[in-house]
């Protein structure tokens, strides 16, 4: 019959009865574990304290690693892709204008008109690689509407700006050809902007005063939850808080600083720009004169965007040498890449969180050691109770099944507290300070996998050693 079983790919009855008994007798040997531990709580939880801590750092740490990389991800969405950044370099009042060796700018007789609209008309028609390219003109004053007033910051700026950010629109639209090439008095406003000034209007077709302008709305750019105030320096702006501009605009009817540089040095030339930045002659200055010795440069920033990323360095560095020719040699000017700042930041924080890692994971091996010691002592407390039970009938196996079933038990149900009290420490140092955290699925099973494993590891050899005992001795020990 049992030939003809095994030919329809039955199993034999034996077979699944003697698995039925296995699975029952390893069961109450894990049974017999599970006793153990409840029995010797405060022991227990003492033990399991190394891989609990151990398991909530990992977390901890990793979740601060995770909140790092993707802030820095962020931020260099924000930055924009492909872009370099060429900002002036102030002169303070007073300051000899040293180069590198030493000798005075203004001693050579040289003379730089600064970062101008020229500059930016020269690099969109001389460089091919170059897509997209903004002139950037900032002003910090106070915005009026309705009865209210508030400091801001005003921005000009060219219609691609927002691209070259990334600034997606709430609502309304960015400025457009006429707009831009007239100077018209049309502003978008930032999401900070609305809520301060609209919170229960729609601000598309209101006007806001800024200055001494009424200036119309005409977009408003969604919010950013990115904290970048730490980042200004790589020319991240907080762009909830800012009112934008046509540079025209700004020139034509708040400061254009490039006049008085030029009037003050007897220059004849005309402030012009082509292609999208049109003539500039006879705009109104309201920059007071005695800022113009200290910021003679008629831009506050020019951003430039290039084609492909291997792009950067290349373009960074012809920019920097053609600037420098145009300025009559007078470094007056510095041509930076923030997306490689940012991206050589991520590295470093990529290290640090390796050896955040690593400091954190060396508690887990501690917690296990721990354990093993625990045990060790445990087989040392407990060999009559092997003895008695080897007597009856337990084999080595039974012995292993039980010592090794105790401490993975422990290191278990530490791994399982320790995943709660990590998720609830990472939300505590979200809470309580600057740092993003993000709790990823696959730190907290790289935790809890570590520490199941580290009571297999360092349960063997204890559950071994309690296997190995001889029956008749440990009836005899004392």
């Amino acid at each position: 019959m049992a030939p003809v079983l095994q030919q329809k790919g039955c199993k034999e009855p034996g077979r699944e009865i003697e698995k039925g008994q296995i699975m029952r007798k390893y069961f109450h040997d894990i049974v017999i574990a599970f006793e153990s531990i409840m029995a010797n709580k405060l022991k227990s939880v003492l033990t399991a304290l190394g891989i609990i801590f151990g398991v909530a750092s990992v977390i901890s740490m990793l979740a601060i690693g995770n909140g790092a990389q993707q802030e820095i991800l962020e931020q260099i969405k924000m930055v924009g892709v492909n872009n370099i950044l060429i900002s002036p370099i102030v002169q303070e009042q007073g300051d000899s204008n040293n180069d590198e060796n030493g000798n005075g700018r203004q001693e050579r007789g040289k003379f730089s008109r600064g970062l101008s609209l020229l500059d930016a008309e020269a690099i969109q028609a001389t460089i091919p690689s170059v897509v997209r390219i903004s002139p950037e003109i900032a002003l910090n004053s106070h915005a009026v509407y309705g009865g209210k007033r508030e400091a801001a910051k005003l921005i000009g700026v060219s219609g691609d700006y927002f691209d070259l950010f990334n600034l997606p629109l709430e609502s309304g639209t960015i400025f457009n050809e006429h707009q831009e090439e007239n100077g018209l008095a049309v502003a978008v406003i930032g999401a900070n902007i609305k809520s301060r000034f609209f919170p229960d209007v729609n601000p598309i077709g209101k006007y806001i005063k800024f200055g001494h302008v009424w200036l119309q709305v005409i977009g408003v750019i969604e919010r950013s939850t990115v904290s970048v105030s730490a980042f200004e320096n790589v020319g991240i702006n907080v762009y909830n808080d800012n009112i934008y501009v046509p540079v025209k605009t700004m020139l034509m009817r708040y400061q254009n600083r490039g006049i008085l540089r030029s009037e003050s040095a007897g220059s004849s030339a005309s402030i012009r720009g082509g292609r999208g930045f049109m003539r500039m002659r006879g705009m109104i200055s309201t920059t007071p004169s005695q800022n113009i010795s200290s910021n003679y440069h008629q831009l506050d920033k020019i951003v430039v965007q290039v084609a492909e990323t291997e792009q950067l360095s290349p373009t960074a560095e012809l920019i920097g040498r053609m600037l420098l020719r145009r300025h009559s040699e007078v470094k007056d000017f510095e041509v930076t890449v923030p997306e490689l700042l940012l991206k050589q930041q991520q590295r470093t924080r990529e290290i640090f969180n390796i050896v955040l890692g690593a400091i954190a994971g060396i508690s887990l091996i501690v917690g296990g050691i721990g354990i093993m010691n625990i045990m060790f002592a445990s087989v040392m407390e407990r060999i009559k109770e092997i003895g008695t039970r080897q007597a009856i009938g337990a084999t080595r196996i039974d012995i292993i099944v039980q010592f090794l079933s105790e401490a993975v038990l422990i290191s278990v149900s530490g791994g399982l507290i320790g995943v709660i009290l990590g998720i609830v420490l990472s939300n505590l140092i979200t809470r309580f300070t600057d740092i993003s955290t993000i709790v990823s699925l696959s730190s907290v099973l790289i935790a809890f996998f570590v520490s199941a494993s580290v009571g297999v590891i360092f349960g063997y050899s204890p559950a071994k050693r309690a296997a190995e005992k001889d029956p008749i001795e440990s009836l005899r020990y004392e």
